[in-house]
């Protein structure tokens, strides 16, 4: 999830004038002083999907809607150098803390950041839901800061992507770093509390990505000019995985590249693909959690059209998806759709179809066919 420049909602903005000291509304923000000042904002994704032998009676189709994002954002500004993020979003059917961040930011070169955040990982996790170029990218396995276990209990391993840890980011000329130290698996098995190392480095070969931290996009729209830009992530814990008496680890690495072409009379043509290898070792019969292990990888190809005379833009796109475990049966999925691109990621309509088994778990899954129509909105 990207931190875009956000609006509050009519109470919000409200209840914080009525507790500031006659700070001046502008731009989206409270404006509580030359250096101080708060911007909310808020972003939803919905969706109904059509499903092939999903129904209780195993052969009939299944139609679900499904929320799949709810989120509430805050930011502030307390000096010129720090500043704070805090987010919601659904999860497990209720409403809980997503992002929660002390931010210094003193220039390009060297930031730090430190709380709940985003740990550095290959693009699609950095992209979060709402600035993927396809509505299902998470069907490659997700590191361990995505493999939540009993639902937030005791030995967590992260949730959506986040952990509690620090982050130093920043970039030198169009080379980009992000590393960070995190808690990872805390169970019983990590007896020596090692903690998650994650990293992400990019390289901008022609022109530099602009997007706020260390988050990405997987498409602008054209709109970001040539983009070319390569990237590996590293991840790693000890202690981390297995049972108390036969503890192991878990080291991963992921090679991710975007290609985006801006061509006349607004089309562009955008390219995404990524290798990913995690190695889980532990002589255990079964990881504490499905923790993949193996080899997986995607690859995504999209075309905007140019000017259609209508209010949106069209961007037909299809995606390939494989996944090959050490152990157990590989899977694949193939997803065709067009997202209809009305304001950028902060309103765009998407339809798609998906044909396969492959799971953000990597494990696989039922082989279905599945007909998704989704709506994301931003402010």
């Amino acid at each position: 999830m990207q931190m875009k420049n956000v609006v509050g909602t009519s109470l919000l903005v409200g209840g914080l004038l009525a507790i500031s000291s006659t700070p001046a509304l502008a731009g989206g923000k409270i404006v509580i002083d030359d250096t101080r000042w708060v911007s909310f904002g808020a972003g939803i994704r919905t969706s109904i999907a059509s499903v092939s032998d999903a129904a209780p009676d195993g052969s009939s189709r299944a139609s679900n809607f499904n929320l799949e994002n709810m989120r509430l954002y805050v930011s502030g500004q307390a000096t010129k150098d720090f500043k704070f993020y805090f987010g919601t979003d659904k999860m497990w059917g209720e409403y809980g803390v997503l992002d929660a961040i002390i931010q210094y930011e003193p220039g390009k070169a060297f930031n730090v950041w430190m709380g709940r955040m985003l740990t550095p990982a290959d693009r699609i996790e950095m992209n979060g839901p709402f600035y993927g170029l396809t509505w299902g990218q998470y069907t490659v396995p997700l590191y361990p800061s995505d493999n939540d276990i009993n639902n937030g209990a005791n030995g967590v391993a992260g949730t959506y992507g986040r952990d509690e840890g620090i982050t130093a980011w920043g970039g030198l000329g169009k080379f980009q770093y992000a590393v960070g130290i995190f808690d990872g698996y805390s169970g019983a098995e990590n007896q020596s509390d090692a903690p998650l190392y994650a990293a992400r480095f990019a390289y901008n070969i022609l022109d530099q990505e602009s997007n706020p931290g260390y988050y990405t996009s997987s498409t602008y729209f054209g709109k970001g000019g040539d983009i070319l830009t390569l990237a590996l992530s590293v991840q790693s814990q000890d202690d981390g995985y297995g049972t108390l008496t036969q503890s192991g680890s878990f080291t991963g690495y992921a090679i991710d590249g975007l290609f985006e072409k801006p061509l006349a009379g607004g089309a562009a043509v955008t390219v995404e693909a990524e290798y990913k290898s995690f190695d889980v070792s532990t002589r255990a019969a079964t990881p504490v959690f499905g923790m993949f292990d193996g080899d997986a990888y995607f690859a995504s190809f999209a075309y905007l059209l140019g000017d259609t005379g209508t209010a949106g833009m069209i961007q037909p796109y299809v995606r390939y998806t494989s996944n090959e475990p050490t152990v157990g049966a590989s899977s694949s999925l193939t997803e065709v759709g067009v997202n209809y691109v009305i304001s950028g990621h902060k309103l765009k309509l998407n339809l798609n179809m998906t044909n396969g088994d492959a799971n953000a778990s990597g494990a696989k899954g039922d082989d279905t066919t599945a007909v998704t129509f989704g709506m994301q909105f931003q402010i």
